[in-house]
């Protein structure tokens, strides 16, 4: 199992197989902190063969700058999903995830990772920022 496409964006849809991301991006600014980012989705294609085939589970964590989780670990998301078998004439089949994101909270500046795990291994983390912005004028 390969994740071949990971991306934080301002909306991301499947349509008919095919992965539509929209503003893809890895910092967020803010005038100040505490505050919250309104709406994200995070996009993710996985590269599926007959050897994953059977049942998986999919998460994805946001981790703050201590290593800890920026949302609870309760309320972050868990996909469970089926990899059929394979028809007789492909070598491999694709599948989309989309999630969206409300809400966003930014408790303060600093580097943080997007970790997304399969069954439990980390298949990509994602670097993402919030700086301090300041009014330019």
């Amino acid at each position: 199992m390969d994740l071949i496409s990971a991306s934080l964006c301002d909306f991301a849809s499947d349509y008919q197989g095919k992965l539509c991301v929209l503003g893809a991006f890895d910092t967020i600014g803010a005038k100040q902190f505490p505050t919250v980012h309104p709406q994200c989705s995070i996009a993710l294609r996985l590269l599926l063969r007959e050897e994953d085939r059977g049942s998986h589970r999919l998460q994805v964590f946001f981790i703050d700058p201590d290593g800890d989780f920026l949302i609870p670990v309760e309320q972050s998301p868990n996909i469970d999903f089926e990899v059929p078998a394979l028809p007789p004439e492909a070598f491999f089949i694709s599948r989309n995830f989309v999630l969206h994101f409300q809400g966003l909270p930014l408790p303060q500046a600093g580097q943080y990772e997007i970790r997304v795990q399969i069954d439990g291994r980390i298949l990509s983390a994602l670097p993402l920022q919030f700086v301090q912005v300041t009014d330019a004028g």
